[in-house]
């Protein structure tokens, strides 16, 4: 603390240098050993190059007990401020592992409150680099008041201003229900985890064994559990992310994406496209080669890469334009839709129509998971999720049905029949009920069971039934498609369709809000 021997531009010199110098030189190096950076050594990455205005710099703990009013470092744990990315204010606050182990205390709390607050009158997104041991045990309640504070205002800017979080290092208790509100989670591997209760608590109530990374590192959390959007390998390529997600998203709900020059002529085709889809509906191909075929550059920020793999969503460009791109993945599951699928894809429409990012989907989806596994889980009410928020969604949108679109999945896939703009398919497209097999049994069970050759006769009714259903005409002749395309020509006809829709307005009727079924 100051002292009467220095003058007052001194003790100002000497008390930002010890908020600098966080817990000292011992546990920095403590730090840098397990491979991470520093609180201020991730600020420092993560803005432009001296845009960063910190706030409160010299916020000191008031805790009197256990020893604590010896132990006073300004800053308390907590690095918080403004800076720029690519030229556009965001708000920041990272917690210093070195001071208290990133504990929450009663002004650490304020410190992000207030930061976040800032963020939601000025607009701008909030991006939280979570590092910390938790609650500050010697300040009792008073920690985990800051806490709910932080969790009142991460539901308040839902929506709002977007919200990212890094999980760099421990995040457990109740510290894990800040990320959980916000709109991305990004894990560091083998440095990283979050968990409700840790492996020694668990293995006094359920006798089971378990280490910190089975248990919540970023591999779980990525492809188990998707509470986490994106695993990355260190701090370093988890801020690099953050930058180059934050480029495609709008700094508020009332702003547009921001638009970015390219190189890819609009008018582009791409021959490949025309034969991607393999002749045989039952053999599969990667959805990913078509996305990326399409987009600008070929450039795709996916999503949820580990999670509920049936599914794909992400961010592209078209034209400059930021959009939201959701797919069915036949590689995986056939493209079926199941619970966690349905979850993953709802979860990031709702996003995309919180900040004015149009939505294209790329649809190959031949049906929901069967099994009981499936309904005892509640795939009818976590596959209404996903309908919900595509109806709900006003947004442009655009649809590209590239094979199967059979069933309920057909409906729940951004279909004309929910508010979607433009709806496009591919000639190879096969829009019905259900497949051709399935038909045939249903439709002709008795006949197939009676005729002489029950194998041919099922083979006739099959080739009609698909010469009848397993095309997009019929669709198109009601209007359920408003073109059929040529694969080539998507991009085109997607940039085209994109700008016919710029002036868009659609409204929802006035309500407090909806009851999404949860």
């Amino acid at each position: 603390m100051p002292t009467r021997s220095l003058t007052p531009q001194q003790q100002l010199e000497a008390l930002e240098r010890r908020a600098d110098d966080g817990g000292g030189a011992e546990r920095i190096a403590r730090q840098h050993a397990a491979g991470k950076l520093t609180a201020r050594e991730r600020i420092e990455v993560l803005f432009d190059p001296g845009s960063f205005d910190e706030v409160d710099k010299l916020v000191t703990h008031r805790c009197r007990d256990f020893g604590m009013e010896k132990q006073v470092i300004p800053g308390d744990g907590v690095v918080a401020g403004r800076g720029r990315v690519n030229g556009r204010v965001v708000y920041a606050f990272a917690q210093d592992f070195t001071v208290f182990g990133g504990s929450l205390s009663e002004t650490n709390a304020a410190k992000i409150v207030k930061i976040m607050d800032l963020a939601m009158k000025m607009g701008a997104p909030v991006v939280g680099l979570n590092d910390s041991g938790g609650a500050r045990i010697q300040e009792g309640v008073l920690s985990l008041g800051g806490y709910a504070d932080i969790f009142l205002r991460n539901t308040l800017a839902s929506g709002v201003v977007p919200q990212i979080s890094a999980i760099m290092g421990p995040c457990a208790g109740g510290a894990v229900y800040s990320p959980a509100i916000t709109d991305f989670n990004i894990m560091v591997e083998d440095t990283s985890y979050m968990f409700v209760t840790g492996p020694d608590v668990i293995t006094t109530v359920t006798h089971e064994t378990v280490t910190k990374e089975e248990l919540g590192g970023a591999h779980t959390h990525n492809a188990r559990s998707g509470v986490a959007h994106f695993a990355v390998h260190d701090d370093r390529e988890c801020l690099l992310l953050i930058r180059d997600l934050l480029s495609y998203l709008p700094s508020n709900n009332v702003e547009d994406p921001p638009r970015v020059a390219t190189a890819d002529p609009a008018t582009r085709e791409d021959a490949v496209l025309d034969t991607l889809v393999p002749a045989n509906p039952n053999q599969p191909y990667d959805m990913h080669d078509v996305i990326r075929r399409i987009v600008d550059e070929g450039q795709f920020l996916e999503v949820h890469q580990h999670y509920a793999q049936n599914i794909i969503v992400g961010f592209a460009r078209l034209g400059g334009a930021s959009i939201g791109v959701v797919a069915n993945q036949p590689a995986h599951l056939a493209g079926c839709l199941d619970i966690d699928a349905s979850v993953k894809g709802a979860r990031f429409v709702r996003f995309c129509d919180a900040f004015n990012i149009p939505l294209v989907t790329f649809e190959d989806v031949p049906g929901f998971l069967p099994g009981t596994v499936q309904e005892w889980g509640g795939i009818i009410r976590h596959g209404a999720k996903l309908l919900y928020a595509f109806a709900e969604a006003t947004v442009p949108k655009l649809t590209v049905i590239t094979r199967k679109a059979y069933g309920g999945a057909y409906c729940v896939m951004s279909s004309k029949h929910i508010r979607t703009d433009v709806n496009f398919a591919w000639p190879t497209a096969e829009i019905a009920v259900m497949g051709p097999d399935g038909a045939v049994n249903i439709l002709y069970k008795r006949e197939i069971d009676a005729a002489p050759d029950p194998a041919a006769f099922r083979a006739t009714k099959v080739a009609e039934f698909r010469e009848k259903f397993a095309n997009p005409y019929v669709s198109a002749a009601r209007g359920f498609v408003d073109a059929v395309i040529a694969p080539r020509t998507t991009r085109a006809r997607l940039i085209a369709a994109l700008a016919g829709l710029a002036d868009k307005k659609d409204v929802n009727p006035p309500r407090k809000h909806g009851n999404i079924p949860l």
